[in-house]
């Protein structure tokens, strides 16, 4: 039998959380944080933890408590990341993600109730109007949260979360996945509505296929940009090249 989660560790995966926000510009320097409450309801956990997380946040420099206002970010730090943990890429979240949210969207559409369904329908709507902005990331984790939360299993919604937190802590991932999005907003919604009329329709299966057709079109944008990204290293390698010997030879 599992024992309780490691209380050090939960307070630890908050304050990443928060710091990569941070460093993402979501607040920034001189913003008031969430209150004490509205952090603990938004992770799921108790507001000792969020006491926690704060103290290790202001331990970094990244916050300051101020008497009777709340806590306020001190600096756009970078993420404070334990030597040990390997970066993980884009594509290996994207395949992370495949392999957990493709069932946990397919036990959702056999669990989920009409009034979660309308919820997603309204983020929909919402993804088509800022899918391309920084609103889109936002509106995007929430989506596939409710989704996850729609399994009723908490475990599901626990690994689903973790998945999207490291998608925060790792800066390059972040920024590939930014521009995937910025690369095909209308596609992007398109993808999230058909996920939203198989959970509608009540099939796993259509559900599964909706979403992993989502994230395999993910990593297709994300294998063109990178061949064209080394593309354009090596012209402007050979550029540089060839201004270097025009400049050999003109001795």
């Amino acid at each position: 039998m599992r024992g309780a989660p490691d209380p050090q560790k939960l307070y630890q995966q908050v304050a990443r959380s928060i710091a990569a926000s941070i460093a993402e510009g979501r607040y920034a320097p001189g913003d008031r944080l969430p209150s004490e409450r509205g952090l603990a309801d938004s992770f799921g956990v108790s507001r000792p933890t969020i006491r926690d997380a704060m103290i290790a946040l202001e331990f970094q420099g990244l916050v300051e408590a101020r008497q009777g206002s709340g806590v306020y970010v001190t600096a756009p730090g970078a993420v404070e990341k334990d030597p040990s943990e390997a970066e993980v890429s884009a594509l290996e979240l994207t395949e992370a993600r495949r392999l957990f949210e493709g069932e946990a969207c397919a036990l959702a559409a056999a669990a989920i109730e009409d009034e979660q369904i309308a919820a997603l329908e309204r983020m929909v709507r919402d993804l088509t109007r800022h899918a391309g902005g920084e609103e889109g990331e936002r509106v995007e984790h929430d989506f596939h949260l409710a989704v996850a939360h729609a399994t009723r299993n908490a475990a599901i919604v626990a690994a689903v979360e973790e998945i999207w937190i490291l998608r925060r802590q790792f800066a390059d991932c972040a920024k590939a996945l930014r521009r995937v999005r910025f690369a095909a907003p209308d596609a992007f919604a398109d993808d999230h509505r058909r996920i939203v009329d198989a959970l509608r329709a009540r099939d796993p299966k259509d559900a599964r296929r909706a979403i992993h057709d989502h994230l395999n079109r993910t990593v297709e944008v994300l294998l063109s940009m990178a061949e064209r990204d080394a593309l354009e290293r090596t012209r402007r390698e050979m550029a540089d090249r060839r201004d270097e010997l025009l400049r050999r030879t003109a001795i």
